[in-house]
C-alpha cells in the first residue's frame, strides 16, 4: 500500500493511498466462490451454480462491497501509518478504481490541532466560602411557604406582593399593538412580570376601578417596534387578593416528603438540601472559573467537522424542548447554525484544551469519586439501591458521570497549580433562594 500526505490549509490534510489490485481482485474472486455454493438460480441446484454465472448476477455489487470495506481499512491503516488524528469523518474520492487495476484514492480530513499548554500558575481563581446559617434556613422556609400558599380576596386597595386580576388595553399612538391587551389575567404585585411602571400603578388601585398608566417600553425590549415606545394602558382591576402562608404542620411536611416528622426534622431536612446545593454552587462557580482562564489562556485552531458537530448537538438540545412539535419545524431554518457559533466554538475548544490536560498530566477517572458521585445523585430517591444499580448497568449514564468526574479531576489539578484565593461570602451571594427551593422541590418530586 503506497501513501502520501499534504497539508493543503490549516488542519485540512489530502491522504492519498494507492492498494494494490491483487488486494481488492482476489477477496473478489474468493466471496464470488463462496456464493457459488449458497446462491439459488433458477435452473441450477443450490451449490452447483457456475462461477461465471454467479459473476455476471453478483460480480458487480460484490466488488463495490469489497471496495467500501477496503477503503474503510486502508484508510485507517494509512493514518496510523502516518500518526495522523482525524477529526471528523473523510471525505472519499477514489481515482482509480477499474478490475484488474491497483486502486487509488484521495482522502481529505482535518486533523485534531497540536496545543501546547500554558503555565496554570498564571492562572487567578477566586473561590467563595459560605455556610448556611440559620437565617438562610428560615428564608428558605419562608419561600417553601409561599409556593404552597393561598390566595384569599380583599376588600382593600392593593399593595405590593398581593395578586389582582386584571383586564388591560394597551394602546401606541391610539392604536392597539400585539400582545398588549388581555382579560382576567392575573398579577403578582411585585413581580416585575411587566413593563416598568406597570405593576407600580395598579397598587393603590382596588376592586372596580379603572386607571389609565402612561409608560414607555424598554429601550432593550423584544419587540422591535415597541422599543422606547410611548403608550398607554387602560387597566381595571377586577380582584385583588393577599397571600395566606399555610401553617409549619404535618400536611406541609409531606409535601416536601417529610413523612414522619416535626417541625425540626423539616428544618433538618431544608438545611440538608442547602447545605448539598450550596456546596455543588461553589464547585460550579469555580469550575467556571478554571473553564473560562483555560480558553483564555490557549489559542486553539477549531477543526470545523468538530464545530458541525457540536453545533448539531446543541440544536437537537434545544430541540428536545420542544417536545412534539419539533416534528413539525425545519431545524436547520428556525434554528440556524449561527444561533450556535459562539457556544459551539467554546465547547470545542475547552473540550480540546481538557482533553490535552488529560493526556499531558496522565489523568485517569477516580473510579471511588465516581461511585461517590453516583451515590449523590442516587440519594435523592426513595430506593437510592436502585438507582445506583440502574446507573452502573447503563453504560451511557455511567460515562456520563465518568466523564463529570473527570473534568472534576482537571479542575483539580489546574487549582493545585493556580493562584487560588478564598473569598468569605453569604449564602445568598453563592446561590440564589428561588434556585436552591425549586431543586429542593425538584429532588422530592423525584422521590414521589
Amino acid at each position: 500500500m503506497q501513501v502520501s500526505i499534504e497539508t493543503t490549509t490549516g488542519l485540512e490534510r489530502r491522504l492519498t493511498v494507492g492498494i494494490p489490485a491483487a488486494r481488492v481482485d482476489d477477496e473478489v474472486e474468493k466471496r464470488l466462490k463462496q456464493a457459488t455454493k449458497t446462491v439459488r438460480l433458477n435452473g441450477f441446484r443450490k451449490g452447483n451454480v457456475p462461477l461465471k454465472v454467479v459473476k455476471q448476477r453478483y460480480g458487480a455489487g460484490v466488488r463495490q462491497e469489497v471496495l467500501g470495506e477496503v477503503l474503510s481499512q486502508s484508510f485507517q491503516q494509512a493514518v496510523q501509518q502516518e500518526n495522523v488524528k482525524p477529526a471528523g469523518q473523510p471525505n472519499i474520492e477514489t481515482t482509480k478504481m477499474e478490475a484488474g487495476s491497483d486502486v487509488e484514492f484521495v482522502a481529505t480530513f482535518e486533523v485534531y490541532p497540536e496545543i501546547e499548554l500554558s503555565d496554570f500558575s498564571s492562572i487567578s481563581i477566586e473561590r467563595p466560602t459560605a455556610e448556611v446559617l440559620d437565617a438562610d434556613v428560615e428564608n428558605m422556609v419562608e419561600v417553601l411557604r409561599k409556593q404552597q400558599a393561598d390566595w384569599k380576596d380583599v376588600e382593600r386597595a392593593a399593595i405590593d406582593g398581593d395578586r389582582a386580576n386584571i383586564d388591560f388595553n394597551g394602546t401606541k399612538d391610539g392604536e392597539e399593538f400585539e400582545g398588549g391587551k388581555a382579560e382576567g389575567q392575573f398579577l403578582v404585585l411585585g413581580s416585575k412580570s411587566m413593563i416598568p411602571g406597570f405593576e407600580d400603578g395598579v397598587v393603590g388601585m382596588s376592586a372596580g376601578e379603572e386607571k389609565t398608566l402612561s409608560l414607555t417600553f424598554p429601550e432593550d425590549y423584544q419587540a422591535e417596534e415597541l422599543q422606547g415606545a410611548a403608550v398607554e394602558f387602560a387597566v381595571k382591576v377586577n380582584s385583588v387578593s393577599e397571600q395566606e402562608l399555610p401553617e409549619l404542620n404535618d400536611e406541609f411536611f409531606q409535601k416536601y416528603g417529610v413523612e414522619d416528622g416535626d417541625e425540626e426534622k423539616f428544618r433538618t431536612e431544608v438545611k440538608g438540601n442547602m447545605d448539598r446545593e450550596l456546596k455543588n454552587a461553589t464547585k460550579n462557580k469555580v469550575k467556571n472559573q478554571v473553564m473560562e482562564a483555560l480558553v483564555e489562556a490557549h489559542e486553539v485552531s477549531l477543526p470545523a467537522a468538530l464545530i458541525a458537530g457540536e453545533t448539531e448537538a446543541l440544536r437537537g438540545q434545544m430541540l428536545q424542548q420542544f417536545g412534539e412539535a419539533a416534528k413539525n419545524i425545519d431545524a436547520k431554518a428556525m434554528l440556524p447554525d449561527e444561533m450556535f457559533a459562539a457556544q459551539a466554538e467554546r465547547r470545542v475548544a475547552l473540550g480540546l484544551i481538557v482533553g490535552e490536560v488529560v493526556k499531558n498530566a496522565e489523568i485517569q477517572v477516580d473510579a471511588e469519586r465516581v461511585r461517590g458521585m453516583v451515590d449523590e445523585l442516587a440519594s435523592t430517591y426513595q430506593e437510592p439501591e436502585e438507582v445506583v444499580n440502574y446507573y452502573y448497568n447503563n453504560q451511557q449514564l455511567l460515562a456520563g458521570v465518568e466523564s463529570a468526574v473527570l473534568e472534576d479531576q482537571v479542575v483539580d489539578y489546574i487549582l493545585e497549580k493556580a493562584n487560588v484565593s478564598d473569598v468569605a461570602s453569604s449564602y445568598d451571594d453563592v446561590i440564589k433562594q428561588f434556585e436552591i427551593a425549586n431543586m429542593f422541590l425538584a429532588h422530592h418530586s423525584r422521590a414521589d
